[in-house]
């Protein structure tokens, strides 16, 4: 069994390209039955987050199962395949497994030691597991990157003073305006991100917060938790006007504002300048708007400065968590390798077993009648001859698949007759 993994982030693709390819969750559970009944693949699943889009699978087939992901990604979501394949990467084995600690552990993300990601790795496991597009192989490497997450979490500093997309945003308003205590603001969107960026807006001083959504009911349990105010979803663009601020974070599949809209906006404004901070994936606003006068439009790309910082505070941090990942790559490797030998092992101990109850049942008639005691005696001492004579190719076959030597596999089987 081996595990590729096909796919896009921050690095590869800019985020007009990542909200295209971005699967909302009502399409993700037909994509995983559909990803399940491609040729050669055993598993899958399916992560998409604001700033990648990766497929996973184990398969056993002996063919790359690359082109076919990748034409799978772009027939799914309906985009040219010859358009998404420059930003794909592809990986295997040993890399695969790397990236997918790496990706847990939150060192691949736009911001290093972010704790989102591995919330929504682990959700994304878990809807596939809901569906049955995961089980044996792919569960005990998604089992382990948990781990090694916990144990960087644990053994490294990289999740203290962990910073986010939402705060990211707020630094970047912070920036803009010195101080945003006078800053009446609006975020559009009631979800982890969204509340996020407001439980951040409130430690930057902001006193005045709205919030809006299209379900009134987590608008009103965002406000009421964070001391904010509702703005009813069908009111929020007459009240517009009324904020410095927007940060839209909602999981509309389509623009919430357009450029249209601002003119609007901006009129009655009487061209007072506004910042829109846009850090949904589809993109809530539309570029467009950038070119209203007085509007100042940034999207999730456009929080590299405040990125680049978290980087360069965090590169010692960071550096340690890296070692661990290589340990726990090794560690994982070694592992499988030895999995890959388990059904031989089991082989060698059932066809020794065999041999054993067949030579106990001929020598049975020149023993003579035996005690239940006695009878016990030469069961322990048949075993135990049993076990010595497999300690050492077992041992041997184990040593063997850590190094990689598949030879070694087939000397054994020959061996002890199991082919």
């Amino acid at each position: 069994m081996k595990i590729y993994i096909t796919g896009l982030s921050h690095k590869t693709a800019p985020v007009e390209v990542r909200e295209r390819l971005a699967f909302g969750d009502q399409n993700l559970p037909q994509a995983l039955t559909s990803l399940r009944e491609q040729p050669g693949v055993r598993e899958g699943m399916i992560l998409s987050t604001c700033n990648r889009v990766e497929i996973a699978i184990a398969s056993d087939g002996d063919t790359d199962p690359g082109p076919q992901l990748a034409d799978f990604l772009a027939d799914t979501r309906q985009v040219e395949r010859s358009w998404v394949r420059p930003f794909l990467y592809r990986l295997e084995e040993r890399e695969a497994i790397r990236h997918l600690f790496r990706v847990a552990s939150s060192l691949d993300s736009m911001i290093v030691g972010e704790p989102q990601i591995l919330g929504q790795l682990k959700s994304a496991y878990a809807l596939a597991k809901a569906h049955g597009t995961i089980s044996g192989f792919l569960e005990l490497l998604c089992s382990r990157a948990f781990n090694v997450a916990k144990r960087i979490r644990s053994d490294t500093d990289l999740g203290e003073n962990a910073v986010s997309v939402s705060y990211s945003a707020v630094e970047l308003a912070r920036e803009i305006f010195g101080s945003l205590d006078e800053c009446r603001v609006l975020v559009a969107g009631a979800g982890k991100m969204a509340e996020s960026a407001v439980r951040y807006l409130r430690r930057a001083g902001v006193t005045q917060v709205f919030v809006t959504n299209r379900t009134r009911e987590r608008a009103e349990r965002l406000a009421a938790d964070h001391g904010g105010a509702v703005i009813p979803y069908e009111e929020f663009l007459s009240r517009l006007p009324e904020v410095d601020i927007v940060i839209a974070s909602s999981g509309a599949p389509h623009f919430i504002l357009t450029r249209d809209d601002m003119r609007k906006v901006m009129g009655a404004r009487r061209n007072r300048p506004m910042f829109l901070i846009d850090i949904a994936v589809p993109r809530n606003i539309e570029p467009a708007v950038n070119r209203v006068d007085g509007v100042f439009l940034y999207d999730i790309d456009d929080l590299q400065k405040v990125v680049d910082q978290n980087l360069h505070g965090r590169r010692t941090v960071a550096a340690e968590a890296e070692q661990i990942i290589e340990e726990e790559v090794e560690r994982m490797i070694a592992r499988l390798k030895a999995r890959e030998v388990s059904p031989a092992i089991v082989s060698i101990q059932e066809q020794l077993e065999l041999w054993r109850v067949a030579e106990l049942d001929k020598a049975r008639g020149r023993l003579g009648s035996l005690t239940p005691q006695q009878m016990e005696a030469v069961e322990a001492l048949t075993r135990g001859l049993v076990n010595k004579v497999a300690h050492g190719p077992i041992s041997l076959l184990r040593k063997s698949a850590e190094k990689g030597d598949a030879e070694m596999l087939s000397v054994v089987r020959r061996l002890f007759r199991l082919e």
